[in-house]
């Protein structure tokens, strides 16, 4: 079974940026969608970005449109969560999956699945 790693996360200021890294251990990870998840305090979780298994379509929940951006290395096995422009409401614990296919990444919901051990993510205003 794949394992996800991620990393990345950590304290920034209201306007600031942060760039999140999810290294899977299995190269066919490759050949899946890989995406962004997150959970608040007291808050359900909720899908953030994701992207096909070649970077060539990606879905971002529309908080976050315009300000974060998903891409990923196939040959690191790796994706990506470029997070810019932070705001408060970003504070969160991140984390990263995969999925065979997008539409089932982006429809999922429930935690069934293949979770990395989750990263937080603090916006101060």
């Amino acid at each position: 079974q794949v394992q996800l790693l991620e990393s990345g996360g950590g304290l920034a200021q209201a306007g600031g940026s942060l760039r999140l890294s999810c290294a899977a251990s299995a190269r066919s990870a490759s050949s899946w969608a890989m995406g962004w998840f997150r959970q608040a305090p007291g808050k359900k979780r909720e899908i953030v970005a994701a992207t096909d298994w070649n970077g060539g379509n990606t879905y971002y929940a529309e908080s976050v449109k315009g300000r974060f951006t998903i891409s990923r290395d196939n040959a690191k096995n790796t994706v990506y969560l470029q997070m810019d422009n932070l705001k408060p409401e970003d504070t969160a614990v991140y984390y990263c999956t995969v999925e065979v296919g997008l539409a089932n990444l982006i429809g999922r919901t429930t935690d069934f699945g293949t979770w990395g051990q989750g990263t937080q993510v603090t916006v101060s205003s």
